[in-house]
Parts: structure tokens; sequence; C-alpha cells
């Protein structure tokens, strides 16, 4: 397989909440139309091919970071998000979960009608992607996802997750249409699941004589096994830990957020008013439109932009959610009608604090600074599923 990852999703079970859902489908247009602005329709396809980015991308929208809901969550809000904005967009998103999985081809010919792509093509790549993750690799995971994202220019990406009851585990498969060029031997952009030693996969290019035989009926086909390549696990703990970061990385975000006064920055003065909070914020979500591929390999440390919607790694802090997309969406109107300064400031705050990395020495309580999220979710709308955030006795008091 090529593959741009791997990684362990725990099954996590439940609903998203609405409050949450509406968020991640507005923060996730804006992400989307910034790279298009940016970089183009084929980038935004390519990005979601990359098993790294996707992760990432769902821990900034304020998802659980590692769990197997990220991608149904993800795939969702952007399908609410970008399908009824899909003609001024040029990128389409089919199928879902279950049902909706099923009601892909249909879409695709839609589309293809609209758009005069070769809708047969799409529908062959669609039922082709997922017979061979379902049955051509037999490593014990069934599906249930299959999402198919496109742009009318031809460039295709699919998202589709397979289930484990035995393992209680998921397993995502990652497809690109820019670098397939056979749907039976080696055609995955990436694979993310947890290692469970040898599987039977016949896309395989060590496999071809063995695709060959079997097509011959000449003889029992023989079985060829290969291990999977792991280069992220992501662990079962729920909570996020120091050793699940890149401590460097995540402190110069921290350093840039509460040390370093936007005033301090020119690029920045068109971000003055916006408060040390909003700034980290802002700065993880800055480096998810424009970082580079290096940049998502460790995907926890977005969780740190609008934390998990159970509380990990500290509640999901809504009023510095609504600031992040109010401030990414005026930048994006503006750089439509030509003024890009804004755009270019938010682009600057990954920039300074990945400059800043070089002479950083990480030297935060990792622990306390979650602890300090935590201890100050109230002041900034802190919400889970269970509840919203309330401030502690002494602060009550004041408050009367």
């Amino acid at each position: 397989m090529k593959r741009s990852g791997s990684a362990d999703l725990p099954l996590h079970y439940g609903q998203v909440p609405p409050w949450l859902a509406q968020r991640m489908a507005k923060l996730g247009l804006a992400i989307t139309e910034a790279i298009l602005i940016e970089y183009g329709k084929a980038e935004v396809i390519r990005r979601l091919s990359s098993p790294f980015w996707f992760q990432s991308l769902g821990a900034v929208m304020g998802m659980d970071w590692h769990s197997s809901g990220i991608t149904t969550s993800v795939m969702g809000a952007l399908k609410k998000a970008i399908n009824p904005l899909s003609k001024e967009l040029g990128i389409y998103i089919c199928g879902g979960k279950g049902k909706f999985s099923r009601e892909t081809p249909n879409e695709l010919l839609k589309i293809a009608d609209q758009t005069g792509l070769n809708g047969t093509e799409l529908i062959r790549a669609s039922k082709l992607s997922a017979k061979v993750d379902n049955t051509a690799i037999q490593d014990g995971f069934q599906l249930y996802l299959h999402s198919f994202i496109l742009s009318n220019e031809g460039d295709w990406a699919v998202v589709q997750q397979g289930m484990s009851d035995a393992s209680s585990t998921a397993r995502r498969y990652h497809w690109h249409s820019e670098n397939l060029t056979s749907f039976v031997e080696e055609p995955h952009s990436g694979i993310c699941g947890i290692n469970q030693g040898k599987i039977l996969n016949l896309t395989s290019k060590e496999a071809d004589m063995t695709r060959k035989i079997m097509m011959d009926m000449t003889a029992e086909s023989p079985i060829r096994m290969i291990a999977e390549v792991q280069k992220l696990v992501l662990p079962n703990h729920h909570d996020v830990r120091a050793k699940d970061v890149d401590l460097k990385r995540l402190g110069s975000i921290l350093w840039l957020a509460q040390e370093k006064n936007p005033q301090d920055f020119e690029a920045l003065l068109l971000l003055e008013g916006m408060g040390p909070r909003t700034l980290q914020s802002m700065a993880l979500v800055s480096e998810v439109i424009y970082g580079t591929p290096s940049r998502f390999s460790d995907p926890a440390r977005y969780s740190f932009a609008h934390g998990g919607k159970d509380g990990h790694p500290f509640p999901v802090p809504v009023n510095v959610f609504d600031e992040t997309i109010s401030v990414l969406q005026k930048s994006i109107e503006k750089a439509k009608i030509g003024n890009t300064d804004k755009q270019q400031a938010i682009k600057s705050l990954h920039q300074i604090a990945r400059h800043a990395e070089a002479d950083f020495i990480p030297n935060m309580d990792f622990e306390k600074v979650i602890e300090k999220e935590r201890a100050e979710s109230w002041r900034y709308g802190g919400r889970t599923v269970f509840g919203k955030e309330k401030p502690p006795v002494n602060e009550q008091l004041k408050l009367f």
C-alpha cells in the first residue's frame, strides 16, 4: 500500500450535539473556502485524501481527537455545508454512513449531468474502491461509511471506514485519483487503523502473480500476506497526554498566544482586538489551512484549538469557536473582492509560531496547561455533551 499514515481509531458511539455540529459545518466550510482561495480545488481533494490532515481537521473542529467518530462527523459536516454551494465552489460530496452510502451512484450521475464529467467512470471508481476495501483487503473490517468527494474538474477522493467488532476499532481508508493507476494494485493514498498483524491484501504489488493465477483459475490461489506499515498510532486513552503531541510545536503556539502581544508583529495588526485565547485557536486553524504535510504528524495538538465534545483535552470554548469562525469568514469575504490583507494576517500566525520553534525550548507543564484551560472554560462558554461549564463557587459569589 502507498500509505500516508495509519492510526488506531477506537470505536466511539453517540451523537454529535447540534450546537457542535452547526459550528463544525461553519468552520469546515470556512477552512475549505480558504484553501480554495489560496491553492485551488485540486488541493482540497488532495488534503482530504491525507489521513494525517483529515485527523487534524477533525481535531481542530472540536471533535474527539482520536475516535472513529471524527470520520462520520467531519464528512457529515462538510457535506451539509459544501453541497448547497457546490456550483459556486466546484466541490461535491456524495455518500455517507449506512443508507446514505448507497445513494452515491445516483448522486454522482446528477453531478455528472451538471458538470459534463463521465458519470459511468465516477460510479465505477466509487464501487471499485468500496469493493477493494471490503473484499480484496481482508483485514477484519466491514465498511459502514463511504464518502466520495470530487471537483468539477474531475479530481476525486474517497474516504471510507470499516468497523471490527472483534477489536472494537475502526479503520479509515483514503483514495486519491491523482496517483491512481490501477484499482487492483497499490491503489490507496492511505489507510488508517491499528496494526493487527498479517492481512490478506490482494491489491499489493507483491500479489500480482496471485491475481493472475486467480484469474486463470489454474490452481488454488496462494495467499500473499503483508504487514501493514505504521506511521501514526492513536492510543486507546481518551485524554490527551504530553506524549501525544509535539510539545515544541504546541509550546510555540501557546507562546504566540499568551506571551506576545499582536502589536509586536506588524503582520498581525489587522487582527488587533483578538484576545489571546482566540489567537491560540486561530494559529492552529491557520496551520490546518496553510501548513505543509509534515506539520500534521501529531493530530492531538489541534485539539488545543477548540477542545473536544467529551471534555478532552478540555470543554469546547463555544465563544472562542464562534469568534474563530467569524474572523475566518470575514477574511474570506474580503479576499473574494481582492482584499487579502486579513487573509495574509491569518496566514502569518502559523508562520510566526513555526519560525519560533527553531530556538524554542518547551518549558511549560503540560498538565497545568490543560488544568488552566479547564479552570477558565466557563469564561469562554465551555461546553461538552454533558452540559455547560459553570464557574467555580468563588466566582459565582462574585457574580452576585
